[in-house]
């Protein structure tokens, strides 16, 4: 299986592995100007070199023996479920992607036709329901995940601990995994504990939210998408997301963490 989803730096000051919807496009180009003293022009996903990626086949062999090794510091970073989950239905489902089209081609028709979604027209802009169809997107990410049907589950949605867990049952262990709700003191801290050949200022970086307008704009408060049902689905799909990485399962209206990270236990409860 190797490491899906790993990124390091092509100093190998770092490893990091993607979670997507976790502020990855802003962690990636963080790391690509700890190295080259310019960010990437374009979407971070697509850069095919000045980093190494596991997608990229000579890279490869230099992440796994760093990663193996576990002499490269190494970490990722987490989200809320709550918060991500809905990222993923106005960005993926709701919005038009890079490439002017709808995500992954038929999904969209599909999601209308077999749960009665709405995403707002042709263009995403038009009016309709959000939270009927946020919630009936739910049903669609919960069979995707329990079943396998109608498709297989998609990055953007599957549970985080999934992500997580790659890296560790093929041999890596995380020195850290932050919160994306406290983004700079999390990534600060990674950039304090490594050796960068140009220095980072958080304060100075451009947020690369490459999701930002594609979708509609979100209308309500999180905690309105979620009636009891929902909160049951969300807590039946992510709740080793809750309980790994201390959020709050209670209360949709509070995405801080309320707990700290145990690392030994996310590898002690992931490493099977």
């Amino acid at each position: 299986m190797g490491f899906p989803g790993t990124w390091m730096t092509e100093s190998e000051s770092v490893v990091y592995r993607v979670v997507p919807k976790c502020a990855c496009s802003t962690i990636g180009q963080i790391l690509y100007y700890s190295d080259n003293g310019v960010y990437f022009d374009g979407d971070i996903h697509d850069a095919s070199g000045g980093m190494h990626k596991w997608s990229i086949d000579a890279s490869q062999p230099v992440i796994e023996r760093n990663v193996r090794g576990r002499e490269t510091y190494t970490f990722t970073c987490v989200r809320n479920p709550y918060t991500r989950i809905l990222s993923s239905f106005f960005d993926k489902i709701c919005g038009i992607q890079r490439n002017g089209k709808r995500y992954r081609g038929n999904l969209v028709p599909l999601l209308i036709q077999k749960y009665g979604i709405e995403v707002g027209g042709e263009d995403g802009k038009g009016e309709f329901d959000q939270i009927a169809s946020f919630r009936r997107f739910l049903l669609f990410t919960r069979d995707t995940i329990r079943w396998r049907r109608p498709m297989e589950p998609d990055i953007h949605w599957s549970a985080m601990a999934g992500h997580v867990s790659t890296l560790i049952v093929n041999g890596g262990r995380y020195d850290n995994i932050f919160w994306t709700e406290k983004f700079n003191e999390g990534m600060q801290s990674v950039l304090d504990a490594i050796e960068v050949k140009n220095p980072v200022d958080l304060a100075e970086v451009p947020r690369f939210n490459e999701s930002e307008g594609h979708g509609p704009k979100r209308l309500h408060p999180v905690e309105d998408y979620f009636d009891d049902l929902s909160m049951h689905l969300v807590y039946e799909i992510y709740h080793r997301d809750f309980d790994l990485f201390r959020y709050d399962f209670e209360n949709p209206g509070n995405k801080l963490p309320v707990g700290e990270i145990d690392l030994d236990e996310v590898h002690a409860k992931l490493g099977d």
